[in-house]
């Protein structure tokens, strides 16, 4: 690895303007925020050095292994996020920017191009909330006092807010970009008095000092890697990239895929792939690499960890010609995961995705799946819902040993899924993995100790109450109301006598206890709205008046009876509740994998409704 000759930031961009310096699709896109331009532009007109660069001399035989990319130079948050893919000659060594591409697009679109962020409390859905935008210098002052720290006033407006503020004499806006065109001394010398500032010295030495910066000052060092050696590259990149946190591999796995592939852009089909995936239900955040993951998975490739070698012409050949089934597959996948009610903030390890799309890969499943009203079809989603939440709510599972797991749980499917989802077997050899969902003592008091606002949390209620429907949308409900436990409020209750009720180790304890999984259940959105912080006891008597209405909502719901009313009732109210999740938890989370495999029961509908349970606790007295 070699220093070269430090570039001008004119220079440099002209290579960038010209694609010989170029993007390799390992980078991550454009991500920084218009303030963070700004203050690149500030420190370059102060002088200040802006970092180095590393960048890698791509030779001509391996120009053909991967996709380049152009710099960013228009940039809009509602439509052009995306790099401009560039179609290079092969004839000659082109030069990559392994890292500082975020600073090097900061001063292509401040010097070239346009910023289009959204309006604060504008529409994200709407063009018009991403008002094309250019960066400008006012060249008759400073910035005014700022937390960042910046001298000089450098600010990205809109054509309305440049005519907005014409009238204004402490203010010159100058657009930067001209800069970048005089590349000429003469020419900065016009400028002053095309701009009204010929005689103000301030303003004259401001635009002298920006034209230095872009055009004289030598300022941007490069470090070059010449070696050819992908891996080594690939090595190189995640550690200067990684600022502490290890980076997968799944960029560079995608630039290579990007050549390999004939018809398809892989790198745009992923990343519309992701956003289909995360838009589905109330939203996910599933990444580029879960989806890669799955592409090998559900191509029954041997070995599914992110290797350069994983990634080669044969493989990816597969890939690129299975894709649409895969998609199909994953789209599917995600939505069975919204029916079980989960999103981006409840599910809590978003490989369970992978083993889903390859179940429904295999056996060919589609859309009418999800919706479809015969027993067999309701069992199988029972059985797949219910090994699903169990597997999110044991500490671990997705954890280390994953790309084992996934092959594991692959040949279970291969092997004993044809005519449905092979749970016993599954959790046979998730158990041989050390996964096992057995439930032991140790995993009763983790799950009792879950907390409200946890994505386990949820996992948990759903699971272990069958009448929820999880196709709705189910708040996490506190029984006994979480206002009416709040440190100030237990603090000012009183005796009859006129003292404190609550002295502060038991109001600890009830605080402590408040949020825990004993004092919680799921409620319809619009139900638990409702019910706001009436009191359990007063609330059940007014929403279920029949004695066997309530008795149906008690039952379901695993509450002790009588409900409590006053902070006074709640510990007894929590430790009852407490011994009856015991029990439900030792019954529902129980694992298929003990003794002989056996069929999955027939299980109640997630459509259960409240005169289902009624029924029930009618024929059991």
């Amino acid at each position: 690895m070699g220093h070269k000759e430090p570039m001008t930031i004119a220079s440099t961009l002209k290579l960038v303007q010209k694609n010989e310096l170029v993007l390799p699709a390992i980078q991550r896109e454009f991500v920084w925020k218009a303030s963070q331009v700004v203050k690149v532009f500030d420190s370059i007109m102060r002088g200040y050095p802006v970092g180095s660069f590393l960048s890698w001399k791509v030779e001509p035989e391996n120009l053909v292994k991967f996709k380049f990319y152009g710099f960013m130079k228009d940039y809009s948050g509602y439509n052009a996020k995306h790099n401009p893919v560039i179609d290079i000659p092969t004839d000659q060594a082109r030069v990559a920017v392994l890292d500082g591409q975020q600073r090097l697009t900061s001063l292509n679109i401040g010097l070239r191009g346009t910023y289009a962020y959204k309006t604060k409390n504008a529409w994200s859905n709407k063009a018009s909330s991403y008002p094309v935008r250019k960066l400008y210098l006012n060249l008759l002052d400073e910035a005014p006092d700022n937390d960042a720290g910046l001298k000089y006033d450098l600010r990205f407006l809109t054509n309305d807010q440049l005519r907005d503020a014409a009238g204004d004499a402490t203010k010159v806006w100058f657009p930067v970009a001209e800069i970048f065109d005089a590349a000429e001394q003469f020419q900065i010398m016009q400028l002053p008095a095309k701009y009204g500032v010929g005689n103000d010295a301030r303003a004259v030495e401001m635009l002298g000092r920006l034209w230095e910066a872009v055009h004289k000052n030598a300022s941007l060092h490069f470090y070059e890697e010449d070696d050819q050696d992908i891996e080594r590259v690939l090595d190189i990149f995640v550690r200067v990239n990684s600022g502490g946190t290890v980076l997968s591999y799944s960029d560079l796995l995608m630039s290579i895929a990007t050549a390999q592939w004939k018809t398809k852009d892989a790198r745009a089909e992923v990343h519309g792939l992701v956003d289909a995936l995360n838009a589905l239900g109330n939203g996910f955040d599933f990444s580029q690499d879960t989806v890669l993951k799955s592409g090998l998975v559900l191509s029954d490739i041997g070995d599914v960890g992110f290797k350069v070698k994983n990634f080669g012409a044969g493989n990816m050949a597969l890939l690129e010609q299975n894709w649409d089934a895969i998609s199909g597959s994953l789209k599917l996948a995600a939505g069975l995961l919204s029916d079980f009610g989960l999103s981006g903030g409840l599910l809590t390890a978003d490989s369970v995705l992978i083993p889903v799309a390859y179940y429904v890969h295999f056996r060919k499943l589609t859309e009418a799946y999800r919706h479809s009203d015969k027993a067999e079809d309701r069992k199988d989603r029972f059985a797949l819902r219910s090994w699903v939440l169990r597997s999110l709510i044991v500490r671990g599972v997705w954890g280390s040993g994953l790309d084992t797991l996934l092959r594991d749980i692959r040949d279970v499917i291969k092997r004993d899924g044809a005519a449905g989802f092979p749970l016993a077997a599954i959790e046979y050899a998730m158990a041989a993995r050390g996964k096992s969902l057995a439930v032991t003592d140790e995993l009763i008091d983790d799950v009792l100790g879950l907390s409200y606002g946890g994505g386990r949390t949820w996992a948990v209620l759903a699971t272990l109450f069958d009448h929820v429907d999880t196709q709705q949308q189910y708040h996490v409900d506190h029984v006994f109301p979480q206002a009416q436990l709040d440190p100030k409020v237990l603090k000012a209750v009183k005796s009859d006598d006129g003292v404190r009720k609550f002295d502060d180790l038991l109001i600890e304890e009830l605080v402590g206890k408040r949020d825990l999984l004993p004092n919680l259940e799921l409620l319809p959105g619009m139900v638990n709205i409702g019910k706001s912080d009436t009191e359990p006891d007063t609330w059940v008597m007014s929403r279920y008046p029949g004695d066997d209405e309530r008795a149906g909502f008690v039952k379901a719901n695993s509450l002790p009876t009588p409900l409590p009313h006053t902070a006074d009732d709640f510990l007894a109210f929590f430790d009852a509740r407490r011994a009856l999740l015991v029990e439900r938890i030792k019954n529902k989370l129980k694992t298929q994998a003990t003794g002989a495999p056996v069929p999955v029961s027939e299980p109640q509908t997630t459509t259960e409704s409240i005169e289902d349970a009624l029924a029930e606790a009618e024929s059991a007295d």
